[in-house]
């Protein structure tokens, strides 16, 4: 399944053009790599989607082409969820 699709289908991110930007923005990661939204999806990936100051990071457990939407979280397992503040940016450098 596209990459783009499974973020929708499990409701990842809301609408699947958004997901598109995201990855287009460097801001979707496939097993470490940066993908494109046409990137193939298997179980047993490990995404790391960054939304603004969150990062989490998942394990794909399914991919079906269409899921209720109180299923959708059994599609992956969560891996781990963090926050960055601001000040932790100030000291990236």
């Amino acid at each position: 399944m596209r990459l783009d699709k499974f973020l929708k289908v499990s409701r990842l991110i809301k609408r699947r053009s958004v997901a598109k930007d995201a990855c287009e923005g460097g801001r979707v990661r496939v097993n470490g790599q940066p993908a494109k939204p046409g990137k193939d999806v298997v179980p047993g990936d490990h995404l790391e989607i960054t939304y603004g100051n969150r990062v989490l990071e998942v394990r794909v457990l399914e991919t079906p082409h269409h899921v209720r939407a109180k299923c959708a979280p059994t599609l992956y397992e969560v891996i781990r969820e963090d926050y960055q503040t601001p000040e932790d940016d100030l000291f990236a450098w």
